[in-house]
């Protein structure tokens, strides 16, 4: 698990078909089977050397985030998990991206569009993992979402770069989906929201 809390900005550094290497500056020591958040998304490390580790793809990840449409050198954020007993600053962000937005106005005041299936999944106040960043709702509406970014969020993540029209990756909170799910099945719903 994941709090959303970004470690440091790091980039695509290669790919060769599901292989992706990422370069995390100044870090030097992975651990296959490890797993690193890479714009939200929870990814295993197969294989490192110096700062680059390298990771497998596959294709459900490929259709749910932007992973695939990165252009080498592209920049993303990056995460380790969270150890027992570290403290939780975030929210609980598991890595399991539910799909991508476009930005419609950046930073401070990001706006993101969605498909609206998951406009249950938002409330005022609640949590959004944009990037991979842990972001507090301050407005919303169909099929959008918006965060206030402060600066240090924007100097120390890659949500200070986006511009409209870029894509990002989307994980709403695990709580809300637990609790639509309940409601769904409650009200005879098949397949959840």
């Amino acid at each position: 698990m994941f709090t959303g809390l970004v470690q440091t900005v790091g980039s695509l550094a290669a790919r060769d078909g599901g292989r992706f290497a990422f370069r995390w500056p100044g870090m030097t020591s992975f651990e296959v089977g490890e797993s690193i958040a890479v714009s939200g998304c929870c990814l295993t490390v197969v294989g490192s050397e110096g700062e680059i580790f390298q990771a497998d793809v596959v294709e459900e990840t490929l259709s749910k985030t932007h992973l695939g449409r990165l252009a080498i050198g592209a920049a993303v954020n990056l995460e380790r998990p969270m150890a027992a007993g570290d403290v939780f600053g975030g929210h609980m962000v598991l890595g399991h991206v539910d799909g991508t937005g476009r930005v419609e106005s950046p930073a401070p005041r990001l706006r993101i569009s969605y498909a609206s299936e998951f406009d249950g999944y938002v409330i005022d106040k609640g949590s959004v993992a944009i990037e991979g960043v842990s972001l507090t709702v301050a407005d919303h509406g169909p099929g959008w979402v918006e965060a206030a970014i402060i600066p240090h969020t924007a100097e120390v993540t890659t949500l200070g770069g986006k511009r409209p029209g870029d894509e990002v990756n989307l994980e709403f909170d695990v709580i809300a989906k637990y609790v639509a799910r309940m409601i769904d099945a409650r009200l005879g719903e098949p397949g959840g929201r």
